[in-house]
């Protein structure tokens, strides 16, 4: 992450000693006995992926997903090989694609993060099998002030928010200059209350031709 345009801004804007603490606290997890996820290689994968300058829209997720082999650093996605048991999140936001008409096919999103989309989940690590419980440990203020900085950039952008937790994140943003887009999460628990014809895909790229932006190609 340090070679990145986000390092940069959150290092003026948060200090050295707080990214002290976010290296020391990544060394102290991953040395641990607890498998921790995504792999620390891709912890950082969202902002090396999609740097400020070309992020045009930003998803945010909750946490990493908690079992082996399936986090990669980006928000609700993981390798199309993972074999997956029972609907999804994932599931469920290829089926409002394919309600959009983009036949997206797979799970890996890879390619929307190389296109501008920026992955972001507000916890960047997860113990395995135990979602949610490195919240409150060290991440918020970095995950935050990365929405505040997108927020503050002057190209416009899209935000994507899903559920109540990534809702909260909306008080940081300036809606008179960007699109935000709220809904149910896709989760199966929730994602037939609002989330299922809610057209965030469609929307954003609305959004981006009206502000002479190249759209996403979500079928990648």
């Amino acid at each position: 992450m340090k070679n990145t345009d986000w390092y940069t801004l959150l290092k003026q804007n948060l200090g050295q000693d707080y990214l002290n603490e976010v290296d020391a606290f990544v060394q102290a997890v991953y040395s641990g006995n607890i498998n921790i996820y995504p792999p620390k290689e891709k912890l950082f994968a969202a902002m090396e992926l999609t740097s400020l300058a070309h992020t045009k829209v930003i998803i945010v997720g909750q946490d990493p997903y908690p079992q082996p082999n399936k986090a990669q650093g980006l928000s609700f996605s993981y390798p199309k090989e993972f074999v997956v048991k029972r609907a999804d999140s994932m599931s469920n936001i290829l089926k409002e694609l394919q309600d959009e008409e983009f036949l997206k096919q797979d799970t890996d999103l890879t390619n929307w993060a190389k296109q501008g989309v920026l992955l972001l989940n507000a916890v960047l690590s997860v113990p395995e099998h135990q979602a949610n419980a490195h919240a409150g440990k060290i991440w918020e203020p970095l995950t935050d002030e990365m929405i505040k900085i997108a927020s503050a950039d002057e190209q416009p952008k899209v935000f994507i928010l899903w559920g109540n937790f990534a809702r909260k994140k909306a008080k940081f943003i300036d809606s008179t200059k960007h699109l935000v887009i709220e809904s149910a999460h896709p989760s199966p628990l929730s994602a037939s209350r609002g989330f299922f014809g809610s057209k965030p895909f469609s929307k954003a790229n609305e959004f981006l031709k009206q502000n002479g932006q190249s759209i996403i190609n979500w079928e990648e």
